[in-house]
């Protein structure tokens, strides 16, 4: 709906904020393979993500670097607050992208670190002898989005009244 159509800034914070997003891409046969990783941004279109250095994911990406990011956050199923009627609350955002193989180890060692500080941020002491120890056997991709994220949501502020159009008093 486009009623629920929140902006990229918006989208973005959702992004920022979701344990991990939906990583979509196409094998080279044609069959969609969708995963959930643990992605950090840095930027208003870079996105890292960090994994061993071989499995199917690489290999699809290898081949079609396009990819699907989306992702699903806030959700609680309300009874509507007006009506009685069956519903479901929820923060989501979608965006495409290309996806790369860091090569250079300068970025590769940033990326690990925008990582490290989004999910392990108590434990940046041990990040450099940890990336000594494991960057040769560590695969780090980037996303770069092709066109600005969009979020969408639903909710309702105190009153029962959704928040439509991009309104975002009372929301907590």
């Amino acid at each position: 709906k486009k009623s629920r159509e929140m902006d990229a800034a918006w989208a973005l914070e959702v992004m920022d904020r979701a344990p991990y997003m939906t990583v979509g891409m196409t094998d080279v046969d044609g069959t969609p393979y969708v995963l959930p990783l643990s992605l950090s941004r840095i930027g208003s279109h870079t996105f890292y993500f960090h994994c061993a250095p071989e499995g199917r994911k690489l290999d699809i990406l290898r081949h079609h670097p396009p990819v699907c990011l989306t992702d699903v956050s806030k959700c609680k199923p309300p009874v509507g607050p007006k009506d009685g009627s069956f519903t479901l609350e929820f923060h989501s955002a979608i965006a495409y992208g290309n996806a790369e193989f860091v090569t250079d180890e300068t970025e590769k060692k940033e990326a690990l670190r925008v990582i490290c500080k989004r999910f392990l941020p108590s434990h940046m002491d041990a990040f450099d002898s940890a990336v000594s120890r494991s960057i040769a056997r560590t695969e780090v991709i980037r996303i770069t989005l092709t066109e600005p994220p969009v979020g969408k949501r639903k909710q309702y502020d105190a009153n029962g009244d959704e928040l439509k159009y991009g309104r975002i008093e009372n929301e907590g």
